[in-house]
């Protein structure tokens, strides 16, 4: 009996992967665990994780996810649906009288148990201390509004000391919320953010973001960018497909002092597209794809994902947000959840903390549409990426390369699969064509010095 015993502990032992604790690179513009190890930051949207899951439940999402490539999970402690007055599963709310300074304990328990399933799987978790409408309900949201300066301190505080042992949070201040003018809403954010890194050890100890709502150019930059709490930018950057995201990550990536900058809200997979179902359909896969490569070539340290059904946990017993379409178990092996990994995979496959834009590279006119070419390479020219989402033939400059001769690959973003292209000279002005084109046909360039012996693209062992 205790040979089995020792058996049984030992396969659960192997099979738990705990998360060191993440931080800025030297170089501002990426993440990096403890030991330097660059961080992909792949994320999935699950705002309604804590508040609508039970434990069962729960540890099946993040099962699904881990084994699916995503690193990281998005969700909200008082969640988004009524997160104050409707209980979780268990019947517990996670404010006594709705009061931030009095939180129920037995609540944060639940989220307690996500936070060390997620650690168990190599997952971190991109805590949201609350949803926006908790601080103003603006055009949506039932709120209610109970945070002011004073509690919102304390409350950061009060949760800020309960998670500051574990490894795997990364803290995400606002929630879908832009701060308004001649207000306290700066403030408000402020000190829930200021108390968390107080209670958590300090700034040093702490890893830290903003959600807000889509903003034509700076998102969290806009009101937070100069603050010491603030570690990296974050956009929100909306739910059409027609948008030039590119240019919400230029805008961050040039700002100083630098830091990282990422689309943590994209168009979601099953999304009624620009909320126009009728007119415009739900997104469809290359959408997705489009978008996220878009703004990791454009240097975005990684990418969230999302899925419509998905993040409010839709169920066909539940009140749909916005015309979901499935119900949240069955939407968690749509396409684009089991396609975003062939990106982390590809950027991963290459040294990446020295990875830089490079536009240049793309000598044709690029007009701001669907089949917008875009390209990215190592600042010491040991290979490039270019992304073409719609297959355009297209003039590229490879001359910023370094050595004599070059080695091109196909990568197939719907599937992680590579090939060989043609032979590819260094050269001021090469013509590429891709192998095949037209909507939903997106292709990756993958141009190496041989030298470097890379591996294949996509590999990353």
């Amino acid at each position: 009996m205790h040979r089995y015993f020792f058996i049984l502990c030992f396969a659960l032992s192997v099979s738990t992967i705990s998360a060191q604790r993440l931080k800025v690179s030297e170089n501002h513009r990426f993440l990096v665990t403890e030991d330097g190890k660059p961080f992909f930051w792949m994320a999935d949207t699950a705002w309604e994780l804590f508040h609508r899951c039970d434990r069962e439940e729960a540890n099946m999402y993040l099962e699904k996810r881990a084994e699916q490539g995503f690193n990281v999970v998005q969700a909200v402690a008082l969640a988004e649906i009524d997160g104050l007055n409707t209980a979780n599963p268990y019947g517990q709310k996670p404010l006594f009288d709705n009061d931030p300074e009095t939180p129920n304990a037995g609540y944060f328990e639940h989220v307690d148990h996500i936070v060390k399933k997620a650690d168990s799987l190599g997952i971190y978790i991109a805590l949201l201390p609350t949803w926006g409408d908790k601080v103003f309900k603006n055009s949506w949201g039932v709120g209610p509004e109970v945070f002011d300066k004073e509690n919102a301190r304390i409350f950061g505080q009060w949760i800020g000391n309960r998670y500051k042992d574990y490894d795997n949070v990364i803290w995400i201040i606002g929630g879908d919320r832009n701060p308004r003018d001649n207000t306290d809403d700066v403030a408000i954010w402020n000190q829930m953010a200021e108390g968390i890194a107080e209670a958590a050890g300090g700034y040093e100890e702490t890893l830290m973001g903003y959600h807000p709502q889509p903003k034509k150019g700076g998102g969290s930059s806009t009101w937070f960018h100069n603050e010491e709490w603030l570690d990296f930018n974050m956009h929100q950057t909306g739910h059409c497909a027609n948008k030039g995201t590119y240019n919400y990550i230029a805008h961050d990536y040039n700002l100083n002092p630098v830091k990282p900058v990422l689309d943590g809200e994209p168009l979601y997979e099953d999304h009624p597209n620009c909320f126009n179902a009728k007119e415009l359909g739900h997104s469809v896969p290359e959408d997705i794809r489009r978008i996220i490569y878009w703004n990791v070539f454009a240097r975005a340290f990684g990418q969230t994902y999302g899925c419509h059904d998905v993040w409010q946990m839709y169920t066909s017993d539940r009140k749909g947000i916005n015309q979901p379409l499935r119900p949240w178990p069955i939407a968690l092996d749509l396409p684009m959840a089991n396609q975003v990994k062939h990106l982390k995979n590809l950027m991963l496959s290459r040294p990446y903390l020295t990875r830089i834009p490079d536009q240049s590279m793309v000598l044709d006119e690029q007009e701001e549409n669907n089949d917008y070419v875009i390209a990215t390479r190592d600042s010491n020219g040991s290979y490039a990426m270019v992304y073409f989402p719609t297959g355009k033939t297209t003039k590229i400059d490879f001359s910023s390369l370094k050595g004599n001769r070059l080695k091109a690959w196909w990568y197939d973003p719907r599937t992680g699969n590579y090939f060989d292209a043609p032979q590819i000279k260094k050269s001021r002005q090469v013509t590429i064509n891709p192998p095949t084109s037209g909507k939903g046909h997106d292709w990756v360039l993958v141009v190496d010095n041989v030298s470097e012996k890379f591996a294949v693209p996509g590999k990353t062992d």
